[in-house]
């Protein structure tokens, strides 16, 4: 069992940065993807970010070069580091982990609970 706690959110003026942080506990197989998704009120739950087992990351289009994912060298979190925020940002911000043993195994997923990001213009 795997659990995903979020912090470092909260309410920026357009422009400026924030960082978030995905501390996970339990254990998390070599393969695994681990990303960040947004759910903007009155829209649809969308990718920020995510790291693909092989390493690779992979952004949505409106990030934009704006963001930067990285993980520390336990890979037990992850970090979102937010810059040039805009009003569009603005939604609430969950941590997923997408893991199996093997490669025959079912994957496993869990996602944090959340946190707001809110944006003023």
């Amino acid at each position: 069992q795997v659990q995903l706690v979020e912090s470092g959110g909260g309410s920026v003026q357009a422009g400026e940065s924030l960082t978030l942080s995905c501390a996970a506990s339990g254990t998390i197989y070599r393969d695994n993807t681990m990303g960040w998704y947004r759910w903007p009120s009155g829209r649809e739950r969308e990718l920020v970010a995510a790291e693909t087992p092989d390493l690779t990351i992979n952004y949505a289009d409106f990030v934009n070069d704006r963001f930067t994912l990285s993980r520390d060298s336990a890979k037990k979190t992850l970090f979102l580091q937010m810059n040039n925020l805009k009003p569009d940002d603005t939604a609430v911000y969950y941590c997923n982990l997408i893991t199996r043993r093997h490669r025959f195994a079912p994957k496993e997923t869990y996602w944090g609970r959340g946190i707001q990001v809110t944006v003023s213009a």
